[in-house]
């Protein structure tokens, strides 16, 4: 496909060359087929999979919908509007370009449809509520193309089986349309490609691959005095990292929670001598405030960004200079994509420092450091598709048009997550849709299909699908309440069980502001502004994995002695003396101490599994402990490492880390904690049995967890076969365990279990002990110095003489 004037006229403009990948996904589209591209940030990705879209549209006018775009966020669909609205008046093209989103306007929205743009930005949610119209079928009637924007954002997860549960029913209305993905991060292109084609045939996908750019420059810092043994927020450095902000026109400043954030903020006003602009985004902060730090941002007035994964996926300002990652970036895949938000250009290196939290995320920063240098990234693990998202999906279809069982059980099997689904399944999934299942099915609130007259199924009522699209949707929050001055301004939302620890007077951090609570009334906190000392919000399921790959580069750290001398000297010595006190695991093996301490036994086990996976190990294990008579008094968990404390010695851990404990004690567990309750809430949820919204009026998140609870008793009790909690159970196990990774653990231990039994605290027992203390001493706010002289004093008696 040969460029027009227009385009090698508006190119030649900018001092700018067709790249490679450009040309290669120009041909791919000439010949019809579907495309991969994983290409650099800076590396003109986007506009490679809008080139071929332009070109056509260019020589062959039309007042149709030609090109679908999707992107995992609604400020990213923006950001790309503006970005081609641009070249686009530059080049004189008659091509319309809008976006949608839940932020757009109902008229806009009904118009859209009645009369769409030839390229359309939206995310999976708004194009499933699309596909939920009858006129669905004559506005995709010409879809040429779907360009899927940092695919790995969706892919593995619900997000992405709604999404390719839209592609499916886009492909059965257009069925010449192309599928594009576009993506920086991708470790095994082949994985993506059969995700991304109909029938999962990856072969049937072109994977076109970007040119290399300049390998970005990348430091981890130094602090001014030892590397501290815990925490993870890097707030030890903020002088450093205050005086880096100085060096630099503009700065973005990552933090893996938005309680971190938020910490950081407050931390850099502190030592903000130069009174230089700076600014928070975060996913909990209110719309408009995010729009204007992006908006300041964009017109180069602010020095800095404090943000989370809020701005990973990139709204692209060319002049930001450096990314700060405060605390270890847990993957090179996501280290890599925040680094790309820096320089922005191709040919130029993106610059980027890293603030590891404490030694052994030192350990994991290098490791980030060397897979990035050695272009390694973070493999996705893709799971099944799942049930609530079908049933919802379903729903849509329903919602449009009436549709027959095997005709859609055969579109919903092309999509790659679906091709598990048999026709007993659907059958199953097909009847909870229909009326909600066994043991409800005698409520007339769960009938929601009928039969259409002619052998296939209809919306049972045109009032449910008013219901469904007021409801519909993947991402399910926590309850939240709204955060509000007494004016009735919105700063942004917490969530409600921080709230419930708040009574007036308290105060807390937030939007980067101090603010004490006034009271707390129906679903808003009311607060004024305060100069008080304040705590930091907690927000649940912010704690980010290390990945596997990390994982395996730290170990071998651990077990090349050579490798130290990379390090910081107090870093260097900490792991000599665990050398000589006790012993360093080599690659495979899982490291398990037992010593004394201060009256009571310990156990600690250094699997380098992640939190997540961690804390649920040590629940189970305490569980096995308190059967074995053993009298477990308590466990932490830290990305690398699990603590458990008890009254009497651990002899044999071989048997507390025996596979059957997934059998055994995660099913008594799982069905006696809150875990699969909330799992239950969330599947619920999208899944359609409880609904969060009527019309005028939203829920209370105790109001959806009252009614979801009550639900989950009955069908426990009267169908415990019930679809909803079949997936509840498979998330209770994937998503919320990390069960997987504890699996693959647990078969290593078993073969591979290195026991030392020491007379005190080794050195690499120090930083996961001081997580004892963190706990004990404070909540959110910690007396750094305190644990301070906690950590030292387990330094002494560690790695003392005597």
């Amino acid at each position: 496909m040969a460029l027009p004037a227009p385009f090698t006229d508006w190119f030649a403009a900018r001092g700018w060359r067709l790249r490679r990948h450009q040309v290669d996904m120009l041909g791919a589209a000439e010949r019809g087929e579907h495309a991969l591209l994983v290409a650099a940030t800076g590396a003109g990705k986007t506009l490679s999979g809008f080139l071929p879209t332009l070109v056509d549209l260019a020589g062959h006018p039309c007042d149709r919908l030609h090109t679908l775009y999707v992107s995992p966020l609604k400020a990213l669909a923006a950001d790309v509007e503006r970005n081609l609205l641009g070249p686009i008046a530059e080049m004189e093209l008659d091509i319309s370009v809008e976006s949608r989103s839940g932020d757009t306007s109902s008229d806009k929205k009904a118009r859209q449809r009645s009369r769409p743009p030839n390229i359309l930005l939206t995310t999976p949610e708004s194009l499933s509520l699309l596909l939920s119209y009858p006129d669905s079928f004559t506005m995709f009637a010409d879809l040429k193309t779907v360009v899927i924007d940092e695919i790995h954002a969706f892919a593995p997860g619900k997000r992405g089986d709604l999404l390719s549960l839209a592609l499916a029913r886009l492909q059965h209305i257009a069925p010449t349309m192309r599928r594009v993905g576009l993506s920086a991060t991708i470790a095994e292109p082949a994985q993506y490609a059969a995700w991304l084609a109909p029938g999962a045939a990856g072969d049937s996908v072109t994977i076109v691959a970007g040119e290399a750019g300049a390998d970005p420059d990348i430091s981890i810092l130094l602090p001014e005095g030892a590397v501290p043994w815990a925490g993870h927020s890097g707030r030890y450095a903020v002088h450093q990292v205050m005086a880096e902000v100085a060096r630099n026109r503009t700065t973005i400043i990552f933090c893996n929670t938005r309680g971190l954030a938020e910490l950081i903020f407050q931390e850099l006003w502190k030592v903000n001598d130069l009174s230089l602009p700076i600014a928070i985004h975060h996913g909990s902060l209110d719309r408009e405030a995010r729009q204007r730090a992006e908006a300041a941002m964009a017109e180069g007035r602010l020095r800095a960004l404090v943000a989370t994964s809020s701005l990973d996926l990139g709204l692209d300002w060319g002049d930001v200079d450096c990314v700060i990652q405060m605390g270890a970036p847990k993957g090179s895949s996501r280290l890599l994509q925040r680094i790309g938000r820096a320089n922005h250009r191709l040919d130029e290196p993106s610059k980027a420092l890293i603030v590891p939290g404490n030694r052994f995320e030192y350990l994991e920063a290098q490791a980030a450091l060397d897979a990035v240098q050695a272009g390694e990234r973070d493999a996705d693990r893709f799971r099944p598709g799942a049930l609530d998202v079908l049933a919802q999906h379903v729903m849509a279809l329903a919602c449009a048009a009436p549709f027959r069982e095997d005709a859609l059980l055969a579109e919903i099997r092309s999509a790659a997550p679906y091709q598990w689904i048999d026709a007993a399944l659907f059958a199953r999934l097909l009847g909870f849709v229909r009326d909600g299942g066994y043991a409800l099915k005698s409520y007339d609130r769960f009938r929601r299909l009928a039969p259409d007259g002619q052998g296939g199924w209809r919306i049972a009522h045109p009032r449910l699908a008013a219901q469904h699209r007021l409801n519909a949707g993947i991402i399910v929050d926590a309850p939240t309440l709204d955060v509000r001055f007494r004016n009735g301004r919105r700063l942004g939302k917490v969530e409600e069980y921080f709230a419930s620890t708040l009574s007036p007077g308290d105060t807390f951090a937030f939007a980067g502001l101090s603010l004490e609570v006034e009271g707390i009334r129906d679903t808003d906190i009311l607060v004024r502004a305060t100069s008080k000392p304040a705590r930091i919000p907690s927000y649940v399921g912010a704690r980010m994995a290390l990945t596997t790959r990390l994982a395996d580069r730290v170990r071998g750290f651990l077990a090349d002695p050579a490798s130290w001398q990379r390090f910081p000297a107090d870093v260097c010595f900490w792991l000599e003396m665990q050398a000589l006190r006790s012993v360093l695991p080599q690659p495979g093996e899982l490291l398990v101490e037992t010593f004394p301490h201060e009256g009571n036994h310990y156990l600690v086990a250094y699997p380098f599994e992640g939190w997540n996976a961690h804390q649920s190990l040590g629940m189970l294990i305490t569980k096995r402990m308190e059967r074995a008579g053993l009298q477990p008094l308590g466990f932490v968990a830290s990305d690398y490492a699990l603590a458990i404390w008890s009254l009497r010695p651990v002899a044999d851990p071989a048997a507390l880390f025996d596979p059957a404990i997934l059998e055994d004690e995660f099913a008594q567990w799982v069905e006696g904690s809150h875990l699969l309750k909330r799992a239950f809430r969330e599947v619920a949820v999208i899944g359609g049995l409880i609904e969060r919204q009527h019309p005028g009026k939203r829920k209370t998140g105790k109001q959806v967890t009252f009614s979801t609870d009550l639900i989950f008793d009955v069908l426990r009790k009267y169908e415990p076969d019930h679809l909803l909690l079949e997936a509840a159970w498979a998330d209770a196990r994937e998503r919320l365990t990390d069960v997987a990774r504890l699996g693959d653990l647990l078969d290593r231990a078993a073969g591979t279990m290195l026991h030392q039994r020491l007379e005190r605290i080794s050195p690499l027992a120090i930083p996961v002990l001081v997580l004892i203390g963190r706990e004990s001493v404070a909540g959110a706010d910690v007396d750094d110095a305190l644990l301070g002289e906690l950590a030292d004093t387990l330094a002494d008696q560690a790695m003392g003489s005597n």
